[in-house]
């Protein structure tokens, strides 16, 4: 009879002896690369351009284009350049590998062949992904840095604070993120020793802002990713709360003066505080306070008693509100709950963060991350493969840990507690997918308890292989003195898994085996301790999601039900996403009634109002943005659903409608607190600093107009156009004399002019496009032929706004880099030519979300940039098109539905979903977690 290899540790643990790797997703002899079809593609973002690369047929052409770009190592010009996956995984898989048996980890040989077997396997499907930095750096540096996620520690001295400034700037060079807790150093109103009063933190930061930028500038594309602390008891904890607000005003002020706010203009030089995000360390004690309408006393730091006036702990959390409503700073972190689930509380307390708050330790340490792909993990009937998702877990947990030993490490301080600590963060991504799949809403108990139960499932399993470790090598170093404590915080994870509720989540095996491998981790840590005090964090996994080709990243929902598509042929597409189909198979809809469903959603980008949809099932596809976006409480609820299952806290995005109140970001950070979640930052559509304040409940209501006043006049002129327009359409000719505006452009070295006609109000009528492409060529035939079928649109009355979000993103050749800074990066000439269009004749709100980089649209993005948390790992919609999200299916290809050839057609935008031009490419990008990244180029603003 023929047995099913396993994977992972032997169930047989002896202590003090080396690792015995069974195989599971491997036979001996057979190399996993033998396992897959492999064929040679072109891999192109922008101007980068690799061909010939060597890609799985199951891997998109957009995890290609990233790929490629992003992890490919060596010069492109050099003979040394990756041209394959084999070699980029072989060069990780096999050195990580190698380091283990080196270290001692493996009994055997072939227990270490096993093992890199097993972790090739794994990321060649897809199944998970290491951070940014291990792809970068392990097999091409002799001491790689493998960690994307750091946290330092200042004193209240003058040569600490300069030393946090140095050491700051070694993380940002290396293109990763760090946090701090400034909360040591004395207030501004308390006295120095030798006479004067301090600076204050606040003060500080402002240097420490500077620097950051500096080094953003000195040629890195990343901005410095940082995260700035306080205790909600220091002394300056008002004018932190405020500082980044007030700054958002005189930019505004700034702005309208007429100074240049672009991000590299002479204006936006004097806006402060822009290179970090701030959050407020909140205790329990404050927390009731507010609810009691309390005193709060803010605490001197030298001598430990109160100082300064009296404060009503309801207006402090009020300042917060407001001051989050308005630039989406700061966040809060709740100190006592995070403290409350510290393993090691003996070496020192938990006092700040990583830049997007899901990495929580000791101070001067640092966290490796990878992430699992959830959709890989999904059976045909909607269950889950338990026993796959543990064993993938065992081999990608053990890879980590392996890493932190070799890895080098920024500062020494942060070098040693790595060693000491070990600290790890596995988490995954596709969650939204998962569970849209399963006919789950995301916003539901069942969803809820779902994503519960693989959240505890994943940190179990990762513990278990913790003590299994600590019993072959031995425990983490400083867990001798912690063990009380960290063996009551496992059984705190446990205990929390009695409370996911049964016969809720449709697959109660799955929540078996959670409670089951929780007791097996309790009861092997209690004999042999274990070998990482932390185990898991939820990432917002940026650019790694592009290599798994995953639908929706992290915790978060799928972002819309449609998503653009890269061809493997060149070019683009909108495609619904194939979780949808799966989602209505699901649900039980036929495939005649699936066909037409999914036919509504790809032309009008929404499921509301399509042919034969029960209502009851609408909430299914909810999603984070549009007119069924998922409320904010619906994300709370979901972090607080699996905040018990996570060593460290969540990194997510939870986005408020523009009409949200400060009263609803006071009940949103109260309920968070309520809910056990560590930490939360909102982001409130329409908290930019160009941005009108004034919410639909502010306006004032329209006065009835007076039968001769002009109001009227317009309101009857407004009526006949209307009946006109119902009659059918008519086409308004161009004037005989016309003013027009005539533009040269240069795409990627194709030249060109375009000229624009206009009516006698300015609006444009017409355009006409020369000495594009050689006489008689095709290039010049069809540019003439879009420009005449625009201009009759146009006289007909077709918006440009319209044609703008058709035709706007088209992607094929030509595209490339512009002169123009108002369009940097062009997919293709009509994207240039109606991209060029907006900019010249409609508003800046439309220009903002097409990415035309206007004066004032600088100014926007300047406060946006501003504003977004800054670390990551994530996915999103190509070029930011409305409907961007994931595509879903864990049996199929994610190119097996694009054999036709489907029009090119870029999907609707909504301002919400846009995020700052990257600065790589010059595509919009989408917010991920607490940052931004771009689904063009796979850039990302964040510490991943």
């Amino acid at each position: 009879m023929e047995t099913t290899p396993q994977t992972a540790l032997a169930t047989h643990v002896e202590a003090g002896r080396a690792l015995t790797i069974e195989r599971y997703f491997t036979t001996p002899g057979v190399h996993p690369f033998d396992g897959v079809e492999w064929e040679l593609r072109t891999a192109a973002v922008g101007s980068f351009r690799q061909d010939d690369v060597e890609f799985p047929r199951s891997w998109s052409q957009n995890s290609t284009n990233i790929v490629a770009q992003k992890y490919f190592r060596g010069q492109l010009t050099s003979p040394a350049r990756e041209r394959s996956v084999k070699q980029m995984i072989g060069r990780v898989a096999g050195t990580i590998a190698d380091w283990g048996r080196q270290r001692g980890y493996f009994a055997t040989g072939q227990d270490g062949d096993a093992f890199e077997d097993e972790l090739t396997y794994v990321l060649l499907h897809q199944m998970a992904a290491f951070n940014s930095p291990v792809w970068f750096n392990v097999g091409f540096e002799e001491q790689p840095q493998c960690s994307a996620c750091f946290i330092l520690s200042v004193e209240d001295t003058m040569e600490s604070i300069l030393d946090w400034n140095t050491r700051e700037g070694r993380i940002f060079r290396g293109g990763s993120g760090s946090g701090i807790n400034l909360s040591n150093i004395r207030g501004s109103m308390e006295p120095l020793s030798k006479g004067g009063t301090a600076s204050g933190p606040v003060s500080f930061m402002r240097g420490a802002d500077s620097w950051a930028g500096t080094i953003k500038s000195g040629g890195k594309t990343r901005r410095a990713a940082k995260m700035v602390v306080l205790d909600v008891d220091h002394p300056d904890i008002v004018e932190f709360i405020e500082c980044k607000a007030k700054e958002e005003d005189k930019a505004e002020a700034l702005r309208n003066a007429g100074f240049d706010m672009s991000i590299d203009g002479d204006g936006f030089k004097s806006i402060q505080y822009q290179n970090a995000n701030n959050s407020v360390r909140v205790t329990d004690e404050f927390m009731n306070a507010v609810e009691a309408d309390g005193e709060w006393r803010t605490i001197a730091r030298q001598t430990g008693k109160p100082i300064g006036k009296p404060l009503r702990a309801r207006d402090v959390m009020r300042k917060i509100a407001e001051a989050a409503w308005r630039c989406a700073d700061p966040g809060v972190q709740y100190d006592t709950i995070i403290n409350e689930w510290h393993t090691c509380p003996v070496s020192g307390r938990i006092n700040a963060s990583n830049p997007c708050s899901e990495y929580m330790h000791v101070d001067d340490s640092a966290c490796n991350l990878a992430s699992l792909n959830l959709m890989k993990f999904r059976r045909p009937d909607g269950t889950f493969d338990v026993e796959r998702f543990e064993r993938a877990v065992d081999v990608v947990f053990l890879a980590q840990e392996i890493v932190v030993g070799p890895s080098s490490y920024p500062t020494e301080e942060i070098g040693a507690n790595a060693r000491a600590f070990r600290q790890l963060g596995m988490g995954y991504a596709n969650l939204g997918a998962y569970l849209m799949a399963n006919g789950m809403p995301y916003d539901s108990e069942q969803g809820r308890a779902t994503a519960a139960a693989i959240t505890a499932l994943m940190t179990g399993r990762a513990y278990l292989q913790s003590a299994k470790v600590a019993a072959a090598i031995g425990p983490y170093e400083r867990y001798a003195e912690n063990r009380d404590a960290h063996n009551a915080v496992m059984r705190m994870h446990r205990d929390a898994t009695a409370h996911i509720p049964v016969g809720v989540g449709r697959d109660d095996s799955l929540l078996a085996a959670a409670r089951e491998v929780w007791d097996e981790a309790v009861e092997l840590g209690e004999l042999h301790g274990y070998r990482n005090a932390q185990a898991t964090v939820l990432a917002p996994t940026g650019t790694i999601s592009f290599l798994m080709d995953c639908d929706t990243t992290g915790v978060e929902p799928d972002f819309s039900l449609v998503k653009y598509k890269e061809l493997v042929g060149g070019g683009s597409m909108t495609i619904v996403n194939q979780t949808v189909g799966l989602a209505l198979q699901t649900l039980g809809y036929t495939p005649t009634q699936v066909d037409a469903i999914v036919a509504h959603i790809d032309q009008y980008g929404t499921i509301v109002e399509a042919p034969g949809v029960l209502d009851e099932h609408l909430e299914v596809f909810d999603v984070a943005v549009g007119s069924r976006a998922i409320s904010h409480m619906g994300h709370i609820k979901m972090m607080g659903a699996v905040q018990p299952f996570i060593s460290g806290a969540i990194s997510k995005t939870v986005n408020l409608p523009s009409t949200a109140t400060v009263e609803d970001i006071v009940d949103a950070y109260t309920q968070a607190w309520h809910l056990g979640v560590k930490a939360l930052a909102i982001y409130r559509d329409g908290s930019k600093t160009a941005q009108a304040l004034r919410t639909d409940a502010q306006q004032e209501e329209a006065a009835v107009p007076s039968l001769d006043s002009e109001e009227f006049a317009q309101a009857v002129k407004d009526e006949v156009a209307k009946q006109l327009d119902s009659i059918g359409p008519r086409r308004n000719k161009m004037p005989r004399e016309r003013q027009s505006i005539t533009h040269k452009f240069n795409i990627g070295g194709h030249e060109g002019y375009i000229t624009a006609g206009m009516y006698e109000d300015g609006t444009v009528g017409e355009i006409f496009i020369t000495d594009v492409g050689k006489e008689g060529s095709t290039l010049r035939g069809m540019m003439n032929s879009f420009a005449t079928a625009i201009s009759i649109a146009l006289q007909y009355g077709v918006p440009l706004e319209t044609l703008v979000q058709k035709f706007a993103y088209m992607r094929f050749e030509p595209e490339g880099i512009t002169q123009n800074p108002e369009i940097p990066f062009a997919k293709s000439m009509p994207d240039y030519i109606m991209r060029w269009l907006a900019s010249r004749f409609l508003d800046a709100d439309i220009q903002e979300e097409l990415g035309i980089l206007t004066t004032e649209v600088r100014a926007k993005k300047a406060a946006q940039d501003a504003i977004t948390s800054i670390s990551s790992d994530t996915a999103g919609p190509q070029a930011v098109p409305t409907n961007g999200g994931g595509k879903g299916g864990a049996a199929q290809a994610p190119t097996a539905k694009l054999t036709d050839t489907p029009p090119v057609r870029p999907a609707r935008m909504i301002g919400l979903e846009l995020g700052p031009a990257c600065q790589q490419c010059g595509g919009m990008m989408q917010r991920t977690g607490s940052c931004y990244t771009c689904s063009s180029c796979g850039n990302n603003t964040g510490c991943g």
